[in-house]
């Protein structure tokens, strides 16, 4: 009799529980035991077996229909230390587990491979990637399931907001969730309409200057201004930039925790108070007043009843990972392309450089992309060539034409 384990690791998604559900099911089916594993890795690379859950049938029914996840997650990393790892390969096997299947982000899939490379193929191991930053290495236009619900929801809140701020007169930056990609503050900014919506993906590799970040915020506000007789607005900014900053230029992020894989608790840095407060700072300086407001957007939308795209997708990739584990392919990541599901080799998952599992950034060259940027509210080149745009422009931002032209130059 096949035994599958089944693990959960990294932050919440929508759509987790569809997982679950549709790999023990399928799994149950076919005559083999499941096992839950509680709280990801946490208690099996400590050699702690008592932490787990046998499901049946009667356990897994509705559970697509949730939020959350029914065996838990953590960030617990077996990789650390080479011990770890032996007592996650040692407690699956006594608790007979000879198919494993991991789901979780980048970091988890990159567990599951060091998982899989110690087993030596005595465990099979199958990844199904969640995520609700969509940053995971798939196929062009193929999201992570988690994020379809999770733009969702974002849209939602983020039309109330925009609607308060026209309502009150006043801007509001909101920062939205999204480690190292942009697109779910892109996807979201988008669909809502925001003003403005800054990823860290439009900015050149290397370190993001503070000064940059808000001269380009503080550019929207005026040219709103100008042209459309507003003082009203949301700027949306993803969370990554913070990751990206130079640490001279925000000091905070010299004093932030970091979770067990070593990134920055980005959730603890006040971005959207650093850059609200510079914004509104400068512009009052030269006596231009706007009401302000801030707010973080992320831990809302990772627990959410998934939409029936995430349903229906959920349910494909955790049938798909019994399927392929049963057909003996294994040491794979899980992937639905065109209505099929294709596993695609560890291998091909990882950097050359860095040996862990790639991230997917947006890609400014997309038209997805390109038109999301021409529908914000930018100042533009055009605009600082063009006398009367640019007389416009300085006459809302309280300064000389020449000035104004040189504060907005590198950043249009």
């Amino acid at each position: 009799m096949a035994t599958f384990g089944i693990v959960v690791g990294g932050g919440p998604a929508p759509g987790i529980n569809g997982v679950i559900g549709a790999a023990a099911t399928v799994a149950l089916r076919r005559g083999a035991r499941v096992i839950g594993c509680l709280d990801g890795f946490k208690w099996l690379m400590e050699g702690d077996t008592s932490h787990v859950r046998e499901l049946a049938l009667a356990d897994v029914a509705r559970v697509h229909l949730q939020g959350g996840s029914i065996l838990h997650t953590s960030r617990a990393n077996p990789t650390k230390k080479p011990e770890h790892l032996e007592n996650v390969v040692k407690s699956l096997a006594a608790l007979g587990v000879d198919h494993l299947i991991t789901i979780g982000g980048d970091d988890t899939a990159f567990s599951a491979r060091r998982v899989a490379e110690q087993a030596q193929g005595r465990i099979r191991v199958a990844h199904v990637p969640k995520t609700i930053d969509n940053d995971l290495p798939l196929p062009p236009g193929i999201p992570t399931f988690g994020y379809e619900t999770a733009r969702e929801l974002a849209t939602a809140l983020l039309e109330n907001l925009i609607e308060d701020c026209q309502t009150t007169n006043r801007w509001f930056f909101v920062v939205l969730m999204g480690r190292k990609s942009g697109s779910l503050a892109l996807g979201a900014g988008k669909s809502a309409g925001a003003p403005i919506t800054l990823i860290p993906e439009e900015f050149p590799p290397g370190k993001i200057r503070l000064d940059d970040v808000v001269r380009t915020l503080e550019g929207a506000v005026v040219k709103r201004l100008a042209f459309e007789g507003r003082n009203d607005g949301v700027a949306v900014v993803a969370e990554g930039i913070a990751e990206r900053l130079e640490e001279s230029d925000l000091e905070i992020l010299k004093e932030v925790p970091r979770d067990e894989h070593g990134h920055i608790r980005l959730a603890e840095v006040p971005l959207a108070r650093v850059l609200r407060n510079a914004v509104t700072d400068v512009l009052a300086a030269r006596g231009v007043k706007i009401a302000s407001g801030e707010k973080d957007i992320g831990y809302e939308l990772r627990c959410n009843k998934p939409t029936a795209f995430d349903r229906d997708y959920t349910s494909d990739l955790g049938a798909g990972a019994v399927f392929a584990l049963l057909d003996g392919t294994y040491n794979v990541l899980i992937t639905r392309q065109a209505e099929r599901i294709v596993p695609v080799p560890f291998a091909d998952l990882m950097d050359a450089k860095t040996g862990k599992t790639r991230v997917r950034d947006v890609d400014p060259d997309t038209g997805w992309f390109r038109a999301a940027r021409a529908l914000q509210t930018r100042v533009e080149r055009e605009d600082l060539d063009d006398p009367k745009r640019l007389e416009a422009i300085a006459k809302a931002a309280k300064l000389p034409p020449a000035e104004a032209k040189r504060r907005y130059a590198p950043i249009a």
